[in-house]
């Protein structure tokens, strides 16, 4: 128990103390993780940040050996013995496989489900998932409920504002550039709740 004030002194010391584990430490490279996805680096920029890369393994994928049904109902189990195109072709930045395959799970989901095949593989589908999210950021904005002014819609409820535009100011994931109504909470619990 000692030793523990002469680690944390030294620790303060050298700006140690109170900071995550050095990218050094990491058992992962930069391009495995979650950050690759939010902040996307190159190999470059992730080394002068000192962060390890990992390179990626060829793959010696077959060209594809079926052409894809374009509805669940046309396709047979014989789709889990086939080798699927990707149509990115391996052409794009997402860690494109090229090819994939349909697992039984799978195969059973879609047809549960009434869902054509997929035309991308895995890899290209998690990425576009990704790019459909509202970003990791905050804009400061005010809300956009203009009481009784306003041109493009009408409020059903009594604001705490009255006909007056509401004075709230927030943070939101809602960049400025976008085309949706942002309201503040107090506005959007009285014409939600």
């Amino acid at each position: 128990m000692a030793l523990i004030p002469k680690i944390k002194e030294q620790m303060t010391k050298d700006g140690e103390y109170g900071e995550y584990f050095p990218a050094t430490l990491s058992p992962w490279a930069y391009n495995e993780t979650r950050g690759f996805e939010i902040v996307p680096l190159t190999k470059e920029q992730a080394a002068q940040h000192g962060f390890s890369w990992r390179e990626e393994n060829p793959r010696e994928y077959r060209e594809a050996t079926i052409e894809v049904p374009d509805h669940i109902r046309d396709v047979t189990d014989d789709i889990l013995k086939e080798i699927i195109g990707c149509a990115h072709k391996a052409e794009c930045h997402e860690k494109c496989s090229g090819a994939f395959r349909i697992t039984p799970a799978e195969l059973a989901f879609y047809r549960e489900m009434n869902l054509a095949l997929p035309r991308l593989c895995p890899n290209c589908r998690h990425y576009t998932r990704i790019k459909s999210k509202s970003p990791i950021k905050l804009w400061s904005r005010v809300c956009a409920c203009a009481g009784e002014d306003s041109k493009n819609y009408r409020n059903v409820a009594t604001h705490f504002h009255g006909a007056e535009s509401c004075p709230n100011a927030f943070q939101t994931s809602y960049a400025p550039d976008r085309k949706e109504i942002i309201y503040c909470e107090s506005c959007y619990q009285a014409e939600v709740a």
